[in-house]
């Protein structure tokens, strides 16, 4: 049964990740990006990083993708462009080609990089028994006890940033202002 649940979301992946690289809508890319990403975090689940699974969902389907859905929705645009192309359509050059070629090349190379790597791989958690465990005890006494300086520098890190934004958003906002009245 792990075994279908897990063809299941390489396959869910696998075809959400072509549908996005094979789309020329970016609203439909960012469907089936949303699909992917569901998909991997279903692998995390069968992986026991329970974590992860949750973390891959709030983080990037919660927020990152819809924050590119609303990006994708607010810009878009109804009168066609100069170039007659269809509004969030994605350009592609005259030599299509020419074109797939070289991205049919790049991308067989990196299959048999990546085939010859993993053939060559030694996997030791293959040969150990497949067990439920969660990880967020795990990581939550090693994010509190042994990685808690980096934890904390990410965080002033984040706030800093944060702050830095926020003034830089306030002050282009004030030059706006006078220079519209």
């Amino acid at each position: 049964m792990i075994q279908i649940a897990f063809y299941l979301f390489s396959i869910l992946t696998l075809v959400g990740a072509l549908a996005v690289l094979l789309t020329r809508n970016v609203l439909y890319a960012a469907f089936f990006l949303l699909l992917t990403l569901l998909g991997v975090a279903g692998l995390f689940v069968l992986a026991s990083a329970d974590f992860l699974a949750v973390a891959q969902i709030m983080i990037y389907v919660g927020g990152v993708l819809v924050l590119v859905i609303f990006g994708v929705m607010l810009t878009y645009k109804a009168e066609p462009s100069l170039n007659s192309q269809q509004p969030n359509r994605i350009a592609s050059p005259n030599r299509p080609r020419a074109n797939r070629f070289v991205a049919l090349l790049v991308a067989g190379g990196v299959f048999v990089a990546l085939v010859a790597l993993l053939i060559r791989a030694n996997f030791v958690l293959l040969d150990q028994p497949v067990g439920w465990q969660s990880s967020i005890n795990t990581i939550g006494k090693q994010l509190m006890t042994e990685y808690v300086v980096p934890f904390e520098i990410a965080g002033i890190l984040l706030l800093a940033s944060l702050v830095g934004a926020t003034y830089l958003a306030a002050s282009h906002r004030k030059t706006f202002r006078n220079a519209t009245r």
